[in-house]
């Protein structure tokens, strides 16, 4: 499914024509003008599956912002803007056979963190209650301490003392509260907010996910999107450098640090990738 088929950036033309009529002495920094346009990057096609590849400062997270700033997509965590990020939106434009659905998000690993840690807080906040019911299951269940009923406002008592003395200790805490949402690794908790947050029939644009997960899960990521997007009616603008993302079958490449074009590229054809392969390659041995 393609729900975002091209998306166009001002050129370097266009960006000379906006400066004219910027008085210069007032900033420093005309963010995001300048940062695609140096790699000539004008224009980006996209698949079911459309991959920006680049390190740090290739403009591939920029890019990202941009364009789910210009479709409205929603977002949880905040990022940068500068003060000429809408007359820079006011220069993009894009292709859509329809209405972007109403579903679509960006998911950053600002996004992914900030769930680790709400995810955590509950858990811990979970944690301290667990120990307070402990507390009240040795009080309600000591003989020693005996409870008699005189009005209704001691009914909730009342049956708080019954289940005590008819249950163990942890059938009461359980029976009392709900298991920790979620015990697990940041990893786990890193792809459950992925697993939680992707729907059917939507846009997602994801920066980055492989942060926080081991390969062993950013190949299950890698799995998980393929399936979303060939069965489920999902399209996905990701940008990584992950070889375990990058291998995704299908996927349309761009290689955001090429210079100064941006060439479609084969995933083998990449840097990082062919770096990974080296290093295996050296180290061959010693796997026998």
């Amino acid at each position: 499914m393609r729900y975002l088929t091209r998306f166009t950036f001002p050129d370097a033309e266009e960006e000379a024509s906006f400066f004219l009529g910027v008085k210069r002495t007032c900033y420093d920094s005309y963010y995001p003008f300048g940062m695609l346009s140096k790699r000539e990057l004008s224009a980006l096609d996209f698949d079911p599956v459309t991959i920006l590849y680049g390190g740090n400062g290739s403009g591939k997270t920029t890019a990202l912002n941009v364009i789910a700033e210009k479709l409205a997509l929603h977002r949880d965590a905040r990022y940068n803007r500068s003060s000429f990020f809408e007359d820079y939106l006011r220069r993009c434009d894009f292709c859509a056979p329809g209405p972007i659905p109403r579903e679509s998000r960006v998911i950053t690993s600002d996004d992914v963190f900030d769930f680790m840690l709400d995810l955590r807080a509950v858990n811990e906040g979970v944690d301290r209650r667990r120990e307070e019911l402990f507390q009240e299951y040795l009080r309600d269940k000591d003989p020693r301490n005996p409870f008699r009923y005189r009005t209704m406002d001691d009914y909730e008592q009342l049956k708080r003392t019954n289940l005590a003395r008819s249950k163990t200790q942890s059938q009461y805490i359980r029976t009392r509260l709900n298991d920790n949402l979620r015990e697990q690794s940041n990893g786990e908790s890193a792809w459950f907010c992925f697993t939680s947050r992707i729907r059917e029939n939507a846009l997602y644009l994801l920066d980055e996910p492989e942060n926080s997960l081991s390969p062993q899960r950013q190949t299950e990521l890698a799995q998980f999107l393929e399936d979303s997007a060939r069965f489920y009616g999902c399209q996905f603008i990701i940008a990584t450098h992950s070889p375990f993302l990058l291998a995704m079958r299908g996927a349309r490449i761009y290689d955001l640090d090429a210079d100064p074009a941006v060439p479609r590229r084969k995933w083998t054809e990449l840097p990082a990738v062919r770096a990974y392969r080296d290093f295996f390659r050296l180290h061959e041995s010693e796997f026998d």
